[in-house]
């Protein structure tokens, strides 16, 4: 057993004010000081303990962010309205104009688009490349590198990336690796593997009811204290601030994310070997066919599982359509986009949560036009759920 982020999480105590098991949740956008002095020391960044105005810190929030650090290995958390805030707050902290980033271009649309698209508008330049070759990596770095970007597990298509060896290729360059592990939170610690920053869409598996739009960065106290500073930094700065009650929701959500993972890893597992044997085009990380099945191994925490995300090629988008259509109706899960949920989620990745990237880049990374990515839920009778699924193929 590598390590046991569960057993980090379980061992904080946080009270409510009033000694309440669960933490309070602070219904307050300002805070009051004893002392004029007290509030032009807390300015400037040097008192501890003492809550500003919300979009700076609040104790929620703050609670949050101590869980959340203490789940991923970290000195400090900071936590944001949205996963892509996570994102773009920590790149543009990290960048300057003149800069340059090197990433998979195998990603989400999204965090694409904004590499792709935004930055360059402000002179960052990036090179996106196989995250899986690493020679083609350590050609991509330049002497002007600040960050390697990557996910863990790419999406849609589910490449593992190696984090120890991107950790060396960024720090002999000067740069920095940041790693998303939206999809495989407590089965990969990036930070013990080398990774500089940690950023989650908690919208997903962290939070796993879909019921709001989270996310959080996990870094050192001085990266923490820079995207906090009031005079510079992005996240103080850009305002992207998480309502206090949804981050005492989610903090009560993490606590049982363990047991969540571990069973949405087992369901996608049996899902996987099942399609494997109808002799589907199926991507999961935990069959042995997978490219990057043994690193997978090498690397995660053994007893969370492989993760709830698999992909179905279904080689063209009207047989992935007719497909899911049928799933739908047949009561195996919902058409729709994000992940992480309690009931399976599917869509035709290609035409949704990739579509920023264009069709000629999509086939050059080998994304199918009928791929279909699978969140796989909850289901206490997985079995049930798999004969769902073969009747509507």
């Amino acid at each position: 057993m590598k390590s046991d982020p569960a057993k980090r999480i379980y061992d904080i105590q946080q009270f409510g004010e009033f000694g309440g098991v669960n933490p309070s949740i602070t219904d307050s956008s300002t805070y009051t000081f004893l002392e004029g002095e007290t509030m032009e020391e807390t300015f400037l960044g040097h008192m501890e303990g003492c809550f500003l105005y919300s979009r700076h810190w609040n104790p929620s929030n703050k609670y949050l962010a101590d869980a959340l650090a203490a789940m991923e290995k970290t000195e400090s958390a900071w936590i944001t309205s949205s996963g892509m805030a996570a994102i773009t707050c920590s790149l543009l902290q990290l960048c300057n104009s003149g800069d340059h980033i090197v990433t998979s271009v195998t990603t989400y649309g999204g965090t694409y688009a904004f590499l792709k698209n935004w930055l360059p508008k402000y002179n960052i330049e990036v090179t996106f490349v196989d995250i899986t070759r690493l020679e083609e990596v350590k050609n991509a770095m330049r002497p002007n590198t600040k960050v390697i970007y990557t996910e863990t597990v790419t999406n849609p298509l589910l490449q593992v990336s190696d984090i120890p060896e991107l950790a060396r290729i960024a720090h002999a360059g000067n740069a920095k690796l940041m790693v998303d592990n939206t999809f495989t939170p407590m089965i990969f610690s990036p930070a013990e593997l080398g990774a500089d920053f940690v950023v989650y869409s908690m919208t997903k598996f962290i939070n796993g009811k879909n019921d709001c739009v989270a996310g959080a960065i996990c870094g050192s106290n001085e990266f923490i204290a820079q995207l906090s500073n009031v005079n510079d930094g992005t996240a103080m700065l850009l305002g992207p601030v998480l309502d206090p009650l949804r981050s005492s929701s989610i903090l009560k959500n993490l606590h049982t994310l363990h047991l969540r993972m571990k069973q949405h890893s087992s369901n996608a597992m049996y899902i996987a070997q099942k399609l494997e044997e109808l002799e589907l085009s199926v991507k999961y990380p935990g069959l042995k066919k997978h490219p990057q099945h043994e690193l997978h191994t090498q690397l995660m925490n053994q007893q969370f599982g492989y993760g709830g995300m698999l992909a179905i090629d279904f080689e063209t988008e009207k047989n992935a359509n007719t497909i899911m259509n049928k799933m739908q109706q047949a009561g195996v899960g919902y058409l729709a986009v994000s992940l992480g949920y309690f009931r399976t989620l599917f869509s035709c990745s290609g035409h949704s949560t990739s579509s920023e990237i264009p069709i000629e880049v999509q086939k050059e990374m080998g994304l199918s036009d009928g791929l279909v990515r699978f969140s796989v839920g909850l289901d206490n009778d997985i079995e049930e759920t798999f004969e769902k699924i073969k009747s509507c193929l």
